[in-house]
């Protein structure tokens, strides 16, 4: 691993037919410095029979450490009546994150039709909750998105709601659809990038929303070695989490995936840094 960066993470989203456990041990043997948990990890555990403080036990006795802990998408833009629910998610995800010893929380913007100012107000709160437990919030624009599906846009809202635990989560599968390839975040202050996710894209159209059409290093169009150069000139030093989902991917076994994932960005990441 390049020295700035702190290692690769693992989104269980890549695996996402992978039972849990089984899904910790192949981010570790495949070569995986951490997990990247979702809501919905722990939503299967509880339906499995395992409790929170259980499911939290049993990362914690793998060892595996974790890069972001998600919560409900769609506080951003919530409904009044759908806005308490979703903050006590995001405040379960805090919590969790508190547990595990990681420093960030990751949300997407979610569905929702409420206006800017009321999207200012809320990642404002947002913002408010994560500095409470001591954490970092990293906000994700999504290219489909119907109302955030730009990096600036995202920017100005989080520069609005001025909250110094707020920041970025760049996905180079989001940068590169949204036209911003390769350096295309240069206008970026390194400051402002929190979290980085990544995959490559396929030279086609995307195939659903969100999209699982999702590739490992080198299989698509992405232009690593300017990507992770920009993140080094940067001075990012956080984890990149390797989040593929796809159809291709879930079929096999999960420590192949994450071995062949690993196994591509390492390259990558040598290539841009020879």
């Amino acid at each position: 691993m390049h020295h700035e960066f702190r290692g690769l993470a693992l989104h269980l989203w890549t695996v996402d037919t992978t039972p849990f456990e089984e899904a910790l041990a192949a981010a570790k043997t495949g070569g995986f410095g951490a997990v990247e948990l979702r809501r919905v990890d722990f939503e299967r555990a509880g339906k499995s029979g395992l409790s929170n403080t259980e499911l939290l036990g049993r990362v914690r006795a793998s060892g595996i450490r974790v890069s972001a802990v998600g919560c409900e998408y769609g506080w951003t833009f919530a409904a009044e009546r759908d806005r308490e629910r979703l903050f006590a998610s995001l405040e379960e995800a805090c919590e969790r994150a508190v547990m595990l010893d990681c420093p960030t929380v990751m949300s997407g913007i979610g569905p929702g039709s409420a206006s800017l100012e009321e999207g200012v107000a809320n990642i404002r709160r947002a913002g408010e909750i994560v500095s409470r437990h001591g954490l970092r919030l990293a906000l994700e624009y999504q290219f489909q998105h119907p109302i955030v599906s730009r990096l600036d846009i995202l920017r100005e809202l989080i520069a609005k709601a001025g909250q110094k635990s707020v920041g970025l989560l760049l996905d180079a599968y989001h940068l590169q659809r949204s036209g911003r390839p390769g350096r295309g975040f240069e206008d970026v202050p390194g400051a402002e990038i929190f979290y980085v996710q990544y995959s490559d894209v396929p030279d086609a159209p995307p195939n659903a929303v969100p999209p699982v059409d999702r590739l490992s290093p080198g299989q698509g169009v992405v232009r690593w070695s300017d990507l992770f150069q920009l993140l080094g000139e940067k001075g990012y030093e956080g984890w990149l989490s390797y989040e593929a989902p796809n159809p291709a991917h879930w079929t096999r076994p999960a420590a192949e995936v994450a071995r062949e994932g690993a196994t591509a960005t390492r390259r990558a990441l040598e290539i841009a840094f020879a």
